[in-house]
C-alpha cells in the first residue's frame, strides 16, 4: 500500500488487487479556492465525506471511478470500504451538519479517514463500527474540526497504530486554523521529519506504539 497526501483531507491510496493490478483510491478532493492546488488525480474509488467545496470536488478526479458519499458498505475491486456517520461539530451536527467517517480495509491493512470530525469525542457504536485501526488520516487543526488537544484524545480511543496528521494550516491556504507543531507538542513530539509517501505492508506495521507520521502535501 502507498499512501500520499495531497494536502487538507486529500489522500491517494494506491493497493494491489487480485487480479496483478492496481486500485487507486482517493478522499476529498478539494477545489481550488482552498488556497491550495490539487494535482491531477484519477481514482477506481473516490471518496466524499461531506458536501464542502474543501472535500467534494468530484470534476477534478479522472477516471472511471466509482463514487462513495454516503454511509454503508461497499467492496470494490479487492477494496472493502464502509461509511459511518459522525458530525461536523460537537452539537449533533446543528452547527456544521454531518460528515463521514471511511474505514477502508486492502492488503490486510485497515486506514481510517475522519474527515472534518468535531466530535470531541467518539461514540461506543462509532468506535465499535471503526473497530480496529492500522493507518488514521486525523484532523488536528481546529476551527472547523476538533483541535490538537481533541485530536490527542480521539488517538487515545482509537488506538492505531500509525497516525498521519491532516486539515491543518499549510503555505497559501486561506483558512484560519493551527498548522501541525501544536498537535506534535501535544502528544510529546518535538520535531518529525516529513516523508514525501508511505509505503507499508501489514508486515511492516509498527507493534507497539503509535507512530505518527508527518506527509509532504
Amino acid at each position: 500500500m502507498q499512501i500520499t497526501w495531497r494536502g487538507q483531507s486529500c489522500f491517494e491510496i494506491t493497493v494491489k488487487n487480485k487480479e496483478n493490478g492496481e486500485t487507486t483510491i482517493v478522499f476529498d478532493p478539494f477545489a481550488e479556492e482552498a488556497g491550495l492546488k490539487l494535482p491531477k488525480l484519477s481514482a477506481d474509488i473516490l471518496l466524499v465525506s461531506h458536501n464542502h467545496a474543501d472535500h467534494n470536488n468530484v470534476k477534478a478526479v479522472g477516471g472511471d471511478y466509482f463514487l462513495i458519499d454516503s454511509a454503508g458498505e461497499y467492496e470494490i475491486k479487492d477494496v472493502f470500504v464502509q461509511g459511518i456517520k459522525a458530525w461536523h461539530d460537537n452539537q449533533g451536527g446543528k452547527e456544521r451538519g454531518e460528515v463521514m467517517i471511511y474505514k477502508i480495509e486492502a492488503e490486510g491493512i485497515k486506514v481510517c479517514h475522519l474527515s472534518d470530525l468535531g466530535q470531541k469525542e467518539l461514540t461506543s457504536e462509532q468506535l465499535e463500527q471503526i473497530g480496529d485501526i492500522d493507518v488514521l488520516f486525523l484532523p488536528v487543526g481546529g476551527k472547523y474540526t476538533i483541535d490538537a488537544k481533541d485530536a490527542s484524545e480521539i488517538v487515545s480511543q482509537i488506538e492505531p497504530r500509525i497516525v498521519i496528521p491532516m486539515h491543518y494550516k499549510l503555505p497559501n491556504q486561506k483558512s484560519e486554523i493551527d498548522g501541525v507543531e501544536r498537535f506534535l507538542k501535544v502528544m510529546g513530539e518535538v520535531a518529525i521529519q516529513p516523508e514525501k509517501k508511505l509505503k507499508i505492508t501489514a508486515k511492516n506495521l509498527p507493534a507497539e506504539e503509535t507512530k505518527i507520521i508527518i506527509l509532504e502535501p
